[in-house]
């Protein structure tokens, strides 16, 4: 049996991210992932010729002062990843407005302002809030903090404004009255800051050079290898009992230290033994996980820039969302109603797609009660009927859409699920609620430690990768 300074479960980015930095600090460290690659949702995965993306639209910041910055110099990222530069942040088509957005503040405020005078007051307020939100939070102490939903609704009356500046509220989460303000606020604010970011050829670029920045530092990285038991003696974790999924063979390795990147749920109820899961459990029994999503892949038999399609990121609401009222219940409505992102990654040379094809996705909020107890037909039935919905809504946003594809591919919440084993196919981690900002699950074990979506950093590709690093930047610590 081997013996190894860490062991890392899961190798999403949080993982990736703790793995490399302990590794290259000379940690013995072993990575063990279910899934036959790394990086949880960033991820790809190859189709006709295709690689489909399937969890980064663009990754805010990398800016001078975003901690991102930092972490990929440290770790040597920037100089084997190519980050590219998205053209806008988003546009925003109701039906009523078709508005884009752009990535500079200012620009945005201004531009809105002239499309909405009464609301200059409200405009620059919201503006406020995103630009200075680290000197708010420091000076509001603890004063009970707002919902989006509630600031938006207090500083602008126009609810077609509210609807466009919350455009990419799925980023976050699915409803503006549930969500912590100051958490949009410190991650909208990045995308203001420091703009859109997408890797080139994919985000399984970041996570191959992070597992391949652990082996090369001494580590061990073990894929299709299913963590089923955290092994616990005399109130310290001391390693993991392991299933090889190839022959389902069992063995256990032994740490002086053990790291989940697995949902915090799925670690009190499937892996510690009592009382450790009852003491995890009590702490996040508020708790939701957060929503899920339906994601369409595409391949094209042509660049859609050449059919006339002219922007990145396109956020499609209903015209019978009328206010941010309206949101959370569309999220649950038909496909036909539904509202939607569609990414073309033909805007960008994005390295997925053969010459002269392209490449893009659908994405909306998606839920696994929608999908389970399902026979197999029905469940097929239903993904072709979400499939065909957002084609049909495609093709009159851009005429010629149905002609161009060659490939699509539907994944649901229930995929999600499967693949990352998180509880509801949750991406976001637990729902970014203000009591969830108040909450910071602690490990019951000293040697136990968290990094994932899951803890304090909140959900997306930007709070796994700070988990991960911080997780390290601790164990290290600690070991000094």
């Amino acid at each position: 049996m081997m013996n190894y300074d860490i062991i890392i479960i899961g190798a999403g980015l949080g993982g990736l991210t703790a793995g490399a930095k302990l590794a290259r600090a000379g940690k013995k460290v072993l990575l063990l992932e279910h899934h036959d690659r790394p990086g949880g949702c960033a991820t790809t995965f190859k189709r006709k010729g295709f690689t489909m993306e399937v969890g980064l639209h663009e990754m805010d910041g990398l800016h001078s002062g975003d901690m991102k910055s930092r972490i990929f110099r440290d770790l040597g990222v920037f100089d084997e990843v190519e980050f590219l530069k998205v053209p806008e942040f988003y546009r925003f088509v109701n039906g009523r407005k078709d508005v884009v957005i752009s990535h500079d503040p200012e620009e945005v405020a201004n531009d809105l302002i002239s499309l909405f005078p009464d609301e200059e007051e409200g405009i620059k307020a919201y503006f406020h809030q995103l630009m200075n939100i680290r000197k708010i939070i420091k000076e509001s102490g603890d004063k009970p903090e707002k919902s989006l939903g509630d600031f938006m609704d207090g500083i602008i009356k126009n609810e077609d404004l509210k609807l466009i500046l919350l455009g990419n509220l799925g980023y976050f989460h699915d409803d503006p009255y549930e969500l912590s303000l100051n958490y949009y606020s410190m991650a909208q604010s990045s995308y203001y800051q420091g703009g859109g970011n997408f890797i080139k050829g994919g985000s399984q670029m970041l996570s191959n050079y992070l597992a391949e920045a652990i082996t090369s530092a001494g580590g061990e990285v073990r894929l299709n290898h299913l963590v089923t038991r955290i092994l616990v003696e005399d109130d310290m974790a001391v390693g993991v009992s392991v299933r090889d999924k190839r022959n389902t063979a069992e063995y256990e390795a032994r740490a002086d230290r053990v790291i989940a990147n697995a949902s915090v749920p799925s670690v009190a109820k499937n892996m510690l033994p009592e009382p450790y899961a009852s003491i995890l459990g009590k702490q996040f029994h508020k708790l939701e996980p957060g929503a899920s999503l339906l994601t369409v892949y595409f391949g094209f038999k042509t660049s859609l820039k050449e059919i006339g399609n002219k922007y990145y990121s396109t956020f499609v609401y209903d015209q019978s969302v009328n206010s941010q009222k309206d949101i959370e219940q569309n999220n649950r409505t038909d496909y036909s109603k539904r509202s939607f992102t569609f990414v073309d990654y033909s805007q960008i040379e994005s390295d997925l797609a053969p010459n002269g094809k392209s490449v893009g996705a659908v994405c909306c909020m998606d839920y696994t009660d929608q999908w389970e107890n399902l026979s197999e037909d029905d469940y097929k039935n239903r993904k072709k009927y979400a499939a065909e919905a957002f084609i049909s809504r495609l093709e009159k946003l851009i005429p010629g859409f149905r002609d161009a594809i060659e490939y699509y591919e539907l994944g649901t919440a229930l995929t999600v699920r499967r693949y990352t084993l998180n509880p509801n196919g949750a991406v976001y981690g637990f729902a970014q609620t203000p009591e969830r900002v108040r909450i910071d699950v602690k490990s019951p074990l000293d040697n136990l430690h968290f990094a994932s979506a899951w803890t304090k950093t909140g959900g997306g590709f930007s709070g796994a990768i700070f988990s991960g690093y911080l997780c390290a930047i601790d164990i290290i610590r600690k070991s000094r």
